[in-house]
């Protein structure tokens, strides 16, 4: 039955590779959820026949097109959006825009693959979708921004909604960007509607909306560690990214009396030995905000703090590692320095941070290893709760927000135990997540019979 089990999944990823050529990380992200779902699906014929797996590695539609705009000096600028449509089995396509010029349908379709799941395990009734563009606001001027982000939603509304296809930000698109989209939905097509989320709080916004992807990793954490009859207090923590993920998690960490030494940026990264406190936190949320500076000028404004320069921070020991920059950043190497250096958790805050072979080692390992489809679902969770809210034409004051997010991080946190425990004790997350995300969508694609 394995060996039949493995030829199987090798015709299913040699299909995927040959139908989406070139598309590296769909690939990777198809390939990982993949492996565990063949195992489980292995003595359930009804998801075989009905082709569930092919189906949602098939995104619904793949939507591609030009947009226009005009720069400060006049020039016209032509970018490439799009939006992927993964799948709508159990609620309207949700997930973030990111605009970037690494953006591409490979690593939209892998977002939106990662998205379907994601959306599943928060409970929540939300399908899986992402979309974005080439173009970078960075070094971009307001006016510039707004005539892109008008261009831009002047092509999306036709395939978005409130009850359709509910984006929201990603990298590249926080409340500036969305507000701009907003106005230009509202003037198209004259509707107030929660066509985005991540919206200000003035118009139709979510109180905890900036906190939660950060605050629902540390509150996942938690409940992994309480799985293990420990706490994070006085665990020290190495920490990825300097983005609204990174500084709300590092945050929320230290409110819980954990110790955080790193942040980064794509110039380097700073290690504080003496800890991160929340005035530095501040310091930093004004100056990666407004400024878009290098964090090399934290060791500026701070000195017991050192710089390295074009270097990652998974060599510096610590008990738990959250990686929250980009995809891929966790390579093998990384990650058997951080085993070597005696991690205890590592939990993803960005999509896909670590790559196939990093988590194979951290499993391997018996590392307590939380996938970002389950770590960093806290966003995406209050997004869910805005759209609610959005639906009742009323908002919700912020300590319900904030137990009904702690809520979400332990029910998933609970699911993906519960699919990922194994024998000896050991909780395999990264399968539970796979597993317990799948089920669901699954069960609703099997009601709706060959659609």
């Amino acid at each position: 039955m394995l060996e039949k089990q493995h030829v199987d999944f090798a015709q299913f990823m040699e299909g995927v590779i040959r139908r989406n050529p070139g598309e590296l990380e769909f690939h990777q992200a198809v390939h990982d959820v993949a492996s565990d779902i063949f195992e489980y699906i292995d003595d359930k014929p009804a998801y075989h026949e009905a082709q569930i797996l092919r189906r949602l590695a098939e995104p619904d539609r793949v939507i591609s097109f030009r947009v226009c705009w005009q720069d400060d000096q006049g020039k016209v600028r032509v970018q490439r959006g799009y939006r992927v449509q993964n799948n709508n089995a159990i609620g309207p396509y949700k997930g973030g825009l990111r605009f970037h010029k690494s953006v591409n349908q490979s690593i939209l379709k892998f977002l939106a693959f990662e998205q379907t799941f994601k959306n599943s395990l928060t409970g929540l009734p939300m399908g899986g979708g992402k979309g974005g563009s080439d173009f970078n606001p960075k070094g971009k001027s307001d006016n510039e921004i707004m005539r892109f982000c008008q261009s831009f939603m002047t092509e999306l509304y036709r395939h978005v909604g409130e009850v359709t296809d509910v984006p929201a930000g990603d990298i590249g698109v926080g409340a500036k960007e969305i507000g701009y989209m907003f106005g230009q939905y509202k003037r198209i097509t004259n509707r107030y509607v929660g066509v985005l989320t991540g919206k200000g709080l003035s118009w139709g916004g979510s109180l905890v909306r900036t906190e939660a992807t950060g605050y629902g990793l540390i509150y996942f954490v938690e409940n992994m560690l309480a799985q293990r009859t420990d706490s994070i207090s006085n665990k020290t923590i190495c920490v990825s990214g300097a983005g609204n993920v990174a500084l709300h998690a590092a945050e929320k960490a230290i409110t819980l009396g954990a110790k955080v030494i790193t942040l980064s940026d794509s110039s380097g990264f700073v290690h504080d030995p003496s800890g991160l406190t929340q005035s530095k936190i501040d310091w930093l949320k004004q100056v990666k905000t407004d400024k878009q500076v290098s964090i090399a000028q934290y060791t500026e404004q701070f000195s017991e703090a050192s710089f390295h320069q074009s270097e990652k921070p998974w060599h510096i020991p610590c008990d738990i590692a959250l990686p929250c920059a980009t995809q891929n950043e966790i390579t093998q190497d990384d990650a058997i320095a951080l085993i070597n250096n005696g991690v205890e958790v590592v939990a993803e805050g960005a999509n896909m941070p670590c790559d196939t072979e990093a988590v194979r080692l951290f499993r391997e390992s018996k590392i307590a290893f939380g996938p970002a489809k389950a770590a960093n679902a806290g966003g995406v969770a209050v997004s869910g709760l805005e759209m609610s809210q959005n639906s009742a034409r009323m908002s919700w004051d912020e300590a319900r927000l904030h137990d009904l997010l702690r809520d979400i991080m332990r029910s998933i946190h609970d699911r993906c135990r519960d699919y990922g425990q194994q024998q000896g004790g050991y909780i395999d997350y990264a399968k539970g997540a796979n597993i317990a995300g799948f089920k669901k969508v699954a069960e609703a694609m099997l009601a709706f019979g060959i659609v």
